[in-house]
């Protein structure tokens, strides 16, 4: 991958577009990012991990403020890069999520996250994705490294690429993790560890079944007693055992095959229970049959006799009313007769009745009409031309009333245009008043402006000069406190290596004595005419004696192990008290010298002149708003006069036509309302006078022709009955029924005489059956309690049968069952055993506690360590080399990720916190190349021709900087660019390819790009 070109605009401390050409430095091979501190060097490698990643290293964790401060609502913010992976160029467009001022109303808006992948095909760019996830993944597939491998392999950014060196194998893990996609291992850990449960519960839960499937069929033997003497023997066990302890029970407890065998004995004993059970309700139900039928023929002859009697009752009933049959008999034929006369009858009601409604009708429409004061009348034509009359008048007051109901709108506009007339010319004359203020207002903001404006210039110079004030101050203060630090560490590594001395001579001592004595223990080995195992002789003429006091291997090994603690501890002394020796250096360094009282008031004096500087921004910033909002308020106020005097012209129109209309209305609402309050009330009463006059001369027509209807129902009806068997009229009116009483007369009658008959021959027929029956009966009581008894005796012994019969299905059922399970058990135990073992392996349970993810690591870290040590021996001439440990790590961490480095001087290996602060980068560099080179190799072999270095540089001396400038040398042969931010002098000198980026003395930062000029 190569970066061509960078275009960054109002991002970070960049307000207008700033252009970076990596081309240019091809000649070159490396280059310079140099600047002031908090010009926006670091920015430019933000510029790049946001354009490819939409994210940016140094504010992983933190608020993301990529739009510059320096931006106004209408400046965007925006990110181009050009690059190139293999054959093909893409340019990258992308601008961060951030709030705007809305372009219409008040308040923000969101402008949205937005992304522009673009490939150049034949000299055009063309569009690849255009929306953020579409980036994201197309990116993904282009580059082949996430965003941490970037940040490892490419974007070696300030601080982060040490953290891998010093790391903790825990963290080193987690990174490795990332890089190189090891969470499966995770996975395949989690899912054998799922097994390996399963196959314990599967075991466990098959177990169970079997001694549940016992238990049941247990507690069945003993409830219906197939048990025998083992059950009673296993009973009295448990009571009188339970006194000798868990212990004596649980030795007493028989085996699941016992337990299974003893079940089949009991199924035995079960059958021979059922057979006898089965032939005992068989005389049962015979004996119960025998009750049930004696019962049931005597219940039969005692309801013959209760039906005889009830059948003389009914009788004797139904002849005592003879009489009332007789009469209902009469009143249906008289109904029938006066049916027929029925239809003419209601007529001449419904005509008498409806001349009665229509005469009340008509008195009530006179009455109404003269409540109305309508003048009496003859007739409905005199009514008729009354009502026509009333027509025409009210067609005439509805064209006054339409003026009625708006006058009083249009006087409350007449009055409200004359107000607003007002209105607008006394506020024409305040704004006159208001104008002619404003040229003295002006002058004396532009005063404040020019007064302020110089102080305010000095604000980032100032805040520059707070900042490096606060940094010296506090690597004082660190200063101090390393001061007393070294001073107790180099104390303790003075008595460390005084013990470390003691405890070497006491070992040597006695590997001396022990050397010396070798010769003794060989000569009490010797055996005449056997050779010797040191010369081969076979004679031995002056043997060696042995030491009265000899010494033991164990002394040896204690010695050996106590001179090995010593120096430990005495290695250790001395990387503390080197730390502290470097970390009292670097503070003094950082504190340029400076005590903490002269730190302190350095400070202070910086504060001071940056609050000045602030107020002076702040009142110049006040001055400069005060002075835009007057100028706003002029020009409204001219806006606002021409507007008011367009208005008042309006307004005066609109008073001249609003009072001609209002004389209009009044004049024919006058006209139209004669002695009345208002033309509605005049309309009003005109309609209800004339509706009256409408409902009278109807209510007049209908009860005329009423009466003559009456009339003529009456002499029909008389000439009928004169004709008929009834008397008179009122005869016939008596003797009508409905056709529903009617049906019931005859019904009564035919079942009177129907009952009669049945119960007659009812009788008849009991009499029959009973002759010859037992006088008194036997009572049902005694029968029904001998048949419950019978019945009783019979359900328990069916009863008995069926459960006994059921109990030895049931046991025949669980021995299968429990038998098959108990078979499966020993299958399930071999692969549970078998997956626990590999469930184990890979989970790390054992003395390294190294699991399968940090196996597979560990040879990735090997390889990362083989590519840094060719780089690391070179900048540190020889005297250094890492190397990968899988020590088992303190209070049982994991292990098998573990760093240490080899020092060549003294032959031992040492954690690498105790590097100095320049063998630290050193270190830290060579490791994050060769962690470049791994990753890359295992993406595919991706060439990187593109680098960037993010400070370290400063903690270097002349000498190990020159190894480390040619270690950099070699990284741009084969066409790499290398980009190394640094404020080293003389790395500014050996580079003369620069990247300047210079900030503003009041605002945002620019980027120069050329080469050092040779004066």
């Amino acid at each position: 991958m190569k970066l061509h070109r960078l275009q960054i605009e109002g991002f970070g401390p960049f307000l207008q577009r700033q252009t970076v050409d990596f081309d240019a430095f091809d000649d070159d091979g490396i280059f310079l990012i140099a600047g002031r501190t908090g010009a926006g060097k670091s920015s430019i490698l933000d510029g790049v991990g946001f354009a490819l990643y939409g994210g940016v290293p140094r504010y992983d964790g933190g608020a993301k403020r990529l739009r510059s401060d320096h931006c106004g609502p209408e400046d965007r913010t925006e990110v181009v890069l050009e690059f190139t992976v293999g054959d093909r160029r893409w340019r990258v467009t992308r601008a961060p999520e951030y709030e705007r001022p809305k372009k219409n109303g008040k308040g923000t808006t969101i402008e949205d996250h937005r992304a522009l992948v673009e490939e150049l095909v034949d000299g055009d760019w063309v569009a690849r994705a255009a929306k953020p996830r579409e980036a994201a993944e197309l990116l993904d597939e282009i580059l082949g490294l996430n965003r941490e491998q970037f940040q490892q392999v490419i974007l070696l950014a300030q601080n982060r690429f040490a953290r891998f060196l010093l790391a903790r194998n825990d963290d080193r893990q987690a990174l490795l993790r990332t890089l190189f996609g090891s969470r499966r291992y995770q996975d395949y850990e989690r899912a054998l560890e799922q097994r390996r449960k399963d196959a314990e519960d599967a075991v466990s839960g098959r177990r169970r079944d079997v001694e549940a499937i016992l238990d049941a069929a247990e507690a069945t033997v003993a409830a219906y007693g197939f048990g025998g003497s083992e059950a009673r023997s296993d009973a009295s066990t448990s009571v009188d055992g339970s006194a000798a302890g868990a212990s004596a029970a649980e030795a007493a407890m028989p085996s699941v095959a016992d337990r299974i065998a003893q079940l089949d004995r009991a199924r035995d004993r079960g059958r021979y229970q059922v057979e006898a059970l089965q032939s005992a309700r068989t005389e049962a139900l015979h004996t119960r049959d025998s009750a049930v039928t004696a019962h049931e023929e005597l219940r039969r002859t005692h309801e013959r006799v209760a039906a005889r009697l009830g059948a003389r009752d009914a009788l004797a009933a139904l002849e005592a009313r003879a009489d009332e049959i007789a009469q209902a008999r009469r009143t249906l034929d008289d109904a029938r007769r006066a049916d027929a006369l029925r239809s003419v009858i209601e007529a001449a009601a419904r005509d008498e009745q409806s001349a009665a409604r229509r005469s009340l009708a008509e008195d009530d429409a006179r009455t109404l009409w003269a409540a109305h004061g309508g003048a009496a009348v003859a007739d409905s034509a005199a009514l008729e031309t009354l009502v026509d009359e009333l027509t025409g008048s009210i067609a005439v007051w509805q064209a006054a009333l339409a003026h009625e109901q708006t006058l009083a709108a249009h006087r409350a506009q007449l009055e409200a245009a004359e107000k607003d007339a007002a209105a607008a010319a006394a506020r024409i004359g305040a704004l006159d008043e208001q104008r002619a203020a404003l040229p003295g207002r002006r002058a004396e903001l532009d005063a404040a402006v020019r007064t302020h404006g110089d102080l305010a210039a000095t604000l980032e110079d100032a805040r520059a000069a707070v900042d490096d004030a606060a940094g010296r101050l506090a690597a004082a203060q660190d200063a101090q406190a390393c001061q007393a630090a070294m001073h107790d560490a180099e104390k303790t590594q003075l008595a460390a290596d005084d013990a470390a001395a003691e405890a070497d001579a006491a070992a040597r001592e006695l590997l001396r004595r022990r050397v010396a004595e070798r010769a003794g223990e060989l000569a009490a080995g010797l055996v005449d005419d056997e050779p010797c195992p040191v010369c081969g002789s076979l004679a031995h003429p002056h043997p060696a004696e042995r030491a009265p006091q000899p010494v033991t291997d164990d002394e040896l090994e204690r010695a050996e192990s106590e001179k090995s603690a010593a120096q430990d501890r005495a290695r250790a002394a001395a990387e503390a008290a080197s730390a502290a020796r470097a970390a009292l250096a670097a503070a003094a360094g950082r504190a340029a010298g400076l005590d903490v009282a002269s730190a302190r008031a350095a400070a202070d004096v910086a504060t001071a002149r940056f609050e000045a500087a602030e107020r002076a921004v702040r009142l110049r910033d006040t001055a400069r708003t005060a002075r835009a909002a007057l100028d706003d308020e002029a020009d409204l106020a001219e806006r606002e006069v021409a507007d008011l005097r367009a208005r008042r012209s309006e307004l005066s129109a609109q008073v001249t036509t609003l009072a001609e209309r209002v004389r209009t209305s009044e004049a024919a609402i006058d006209a139209a309302r004669g002695d009345f309050d208002s033309v509605a009330d005049r309309i009003a009463d005109g309609e209800r006078r004339r509706q009256s006059a409408i409902d009278l001369r109807a209510a007049i027509d209908a009860a005329a022709t009423a009466r003559a209807a009456a009339r003529a129902s009456r002499e029909d009806l008389d000439a009928r009955v004169a004709a008929s068997a009834f008397a008179d009229a009122a005869a016939a009116r008596s003797a009508l029924r409905d056709e529903a009483v009617r049906d019931e007369l005859e019904k009564t009658i035919t079942e009177h005489g129907n009952a009669v008959e049945v119960q007659r021959a009812r009788l008849m027929q009991l009499e029959i059956e009973l002759a010859g029956a037992p006088e008194p009966l036997p009572g049902l009581a005694e029968s029904e309690a001998g048949v419950a008894a019978a019945r009783a005796a019979a359900d328990a012994a069916t009863a008995a049968a069926a459960g006994a019969a059921l109990a030895v299905t049931s046991l025949d059922e669980a021995a299968g069952r429990a038998g098959r399970a108990h078979d499966a058990i020993a299958e399930l135990e071999q692969r549970r055993r078998l997956i626990a073992g590999v469930a184990n392996a890979v989970a790390g349970r054992n003395d390294r506690k190294m699991d399968l993810e940090t196996f597979v690591l560990a040879a990735e870290l090997e390889q990362i360590v083989a590519a840094a040590n060719l780089r690391l021996e070179d900048m540190s001439s020889g005297r250094y080399r890492l190397r990968h440990t899988d020590a088992l790590a303190a209070r049982n961490a994991a292990s098998g990720l573990g760093l240490e480095v080899v020092d060549a001087f003294t032959g031992q290996a040492r954690p690498a916190q105790s590097l100095s602060g320049g063998e630290t980068f050193l270190a830290s560099l060579a490791l994050a190349l060769g962690l470049a080179q791994v990753v890359t190799d295992r993406a595919g072999g991706i060439r990187l021709d593109t680098l960037f270095i993010d400070e370290g540089f400063g903690s270097l001396d002349p000498e190990t900087l020159d190894l480390a400038m040619r270690t950099l040398d070699e990284l741009r042969q084969g066409g790499r660019t290398v980009g190394v931010i640094s404020h080293v002098e003389a790395m500014k000198e050996q580079l003369p390819a620069q990247l300047i980026v210079e900030a503003g003395a009041h605002g945002p930062s620019t980027i120069r790009q050329g080469a050092l000029d040779p004066a």
